[in-house]
């Protein structure tokens, strides 16, 4: 089966992004398949290839996918209009390869949601070939949620989203929620399949505390960390609301830091100067492989986003399957199927959302009783390795692209 496979936000080990679709596209290499990958630009990608100055664009082998990086140089911290057009460039060209290219299953997978776009023109205009759309947040839901109003876009959404789901032999969802809102929207009996993120059990490993190096942390300090974007979605206010409380109480010893960048990371640097938040440490995003080592160093992880119903069973953070892999208790401070299979393994803690004192109060229980802090550690390996490996759940996803396009 030779699969063409578009993933604007594509990212190797070598990078500081997700891996999803690179660990995807290399299980069904693996599985005798052939995998071409259409991604954007972006300078955490860890993608180097040779440039192609008459097709515009890079091209080359990585590990075995043939990937195609298109000139289009993405930022989480650009405006949300130089994204839309960003998107809808990506689109375009993404769909002329979808009209003319020779394959058998084309994959696309959002964010953003303009992904689909390719399989829904390839579709329309009757190729014939097999699409499978892969969903990784729901729209125009949480841009709602979050504050959009523009009439255009969110129309503009919630028309290819159903265009997406109708058009599409196949879907996969990463949480439970998104699963089900497919299924509300989708046709009946369309096949949908739950594949969340995965936990890299070879990458990810618990490490030794005492080897931990960050500037601003003492060999006594218990070190808490947030590693991933630094967005408006991720409501990292909270955490310095935390630390407001720590300092109130005296814990200089608690140590809150954050792995990563985003549109509203400068924001949270002046809160933390104007405020003096000494307890606050701030690191630019570092590569998939450090980042595994830092993270197993680490004493907790923080599993933190806004406090948007959306969110509850509509994500499936990379983070938090990082962080159990790592074998780290894991502080959660909003509710849904994340906080559900925290408090049902008792692999970290739940708190209520807007709740700073609740929040600091989770990180000095768990800084005041190592014994108990290691035991949640141990159960988060625990529930990685049974439930989220990485092996598996590529497993999972050849059978489902295999099983789509023998029987559509």
């Amino acid at each position: 089966m030779r699969v063409l496979y578009f993933h604007q936000h594509f990212s190797t080990p070598s990078g500081a992004g997700g891996t999803r679709s690179y660990e995807f596209a290399r299980a069904l290499i693996a599985g005798g398949h052939q995998v071409t990958i259409v991604c954007g630009v972006h300078s955490l990608s860890g993608v180097t290839l040779p440039f192609d100055a008459r097709r515009n664009w890079w091209r080359g082998d990585v590990n075995g996918i043939d990937v195609i990086a298109l000139p289009l140089l993405y930022s989480n911290r650009d405006s949300l209009w130089r994204r839309t057009w960003l998107f809808l460039r990506f689109a375009w060209r993404s769909t002329l390869l979808a009209l003319k290219a020779d394959y058998d299953l084309l994959l696309a997978s959002s964010t953003p949601l303009t992904a689909g776009i390719p399989g829904i023109a390839m579709k329309l205009i009757g190729r014939g070939k097999i699409f499978v759309f892969e969903v990784r947040d729901l729209w125009p839901e949480l841009p709602r949620a979050l504050g959009m109003k523009n009439p255009l876009l969110l129309g503009g959404m919630s028309v290819l989203e159903w265009l997406s789901y109708h058009t599409s032999d196949g879907c996969i969802g990463l949480s439970p929620g998104i699963v089900e809102g497919i299924r509300r929207r989708a046709k009946r009996h369309h096949p949908v399949a739950h594949i969340p993120n995965g936990a890299d059990l070879d990458v990810f490993r618990p490490g030794r505390r005492d080897l931990l190096d960050l500037e601003g942390v003492g060999p006594n300090d218990f070190v808490a960390a947030f590693t991933g974007a630094h967005g408006i979605a991720n409501g990292l206010d909270a955490v310095l609301d935390a630390a407001v409380v720590l300092r109130t109480r005296g814990r200089s010893d608690i140590k809150l830091a954050f792995f990563g960048d985003g549109s509203m990371k400068d924001q949270l640097v002046e809160r933390r100067r104007r405020e003096g938040l000494d307890n606050c440490l701030f690191f630019p995003p570092v590569r998939k492989t450090l980042l595994a080592e830092i993270t197993g160093r680490l004493d907790c992880g923080l599993m933190v986003l806004a406090n948007v119903p959306a969110f509850y069973y509509g994500t499936s953070p990379n983070k938090f399957f990082d962080y159990l892999a790592a074998g780290l208790p894991v502080v959660n401070n909003y509710p849904g199927w994340l906080a559900d299979l925290i408090t049902r393994n008792g692999c970290g803690v739940a708190v209520a959302p807007n709740d700073p004192v609740a929040f600091a109060a989770a990180l000095m229980t768990l800084a005041d009783a190592p014994e108990q802090r290691r035991a949640m550690g141990v159960r988060a390996r625990q529930l990685a390795e049974r439930e989220f490996a990485r092996e598996k759940l590529a497993a999972k996803f050849v059978e489902f692209l295999t099983r789509t396009y023998s029987t559509s």
